[in-house]
């Protein structure tokens, strides 16, 4: 379906780029609008012209109706995964109803209103960086050599 919608697109692209290029530009519509038999010029503008429309509006309801198809199938499988993920949510709870009802004299933790405490490590506690160093701006300014 995107294969074919790309197409489309692109023949239509194409179809707009040679419509303006003959309303545009008079020598190629006279040249190509000569092709065809050998009718007076104004029998031959409104045969080709008549043409051109033809070809547009066959070729704009071919891209109508191959959107609208593809946005048809998009909204389908739209449609499908969120029933497939409803269906996936039930089963979830169903599942949670069960397993509460197989373990009910289990009783939750009881709550503590006290954080419990930190884990003292045996080595003390040592700075990322060496403390001694005059020139870390935390020391006293009388350790600070002058400028």
């Amino acid at each position: 379906m995107v294969a074919l919608k790309r197409f489309v697109t692109v023949v239509v692209m194409v179809y707009l780029l040679l419509a303006l290029l003959f309303l545009l530009v008079p020598a190629v519509r006279a040249s190509v609008a000569g092709l065809g038999s050998a009718l007076s010029d104004v029998e031959r503008d409104r045969n080709f012209f008549q043409m051109l429309a033809t070809i547009g509006a066959v070729v704009l309801a071919l891209q109508l109706v191959i959107e609208n198809l593809d946005s048809s199938l998009l909204r389908r499988s739209v449609a499908q995964q969120d029933s497939k993920i409803n269906e996936l949510k039930a089963r979830l709870y169903d599942h949670q109803q069960t397993s509460d009802r197989m373990a009910p004299g289990i009783p939750a933790a009881p709550y503590t209103a006290q954080p419990p405490a930190p884990i003292q490590s045996e080595e003390p506690a040592r700075p990322l960086f060496p403390q001694d160093d005059p020139s870390l701006p935390n020391t006293s300014a009388a350790e600070r050599p002058s400028l």
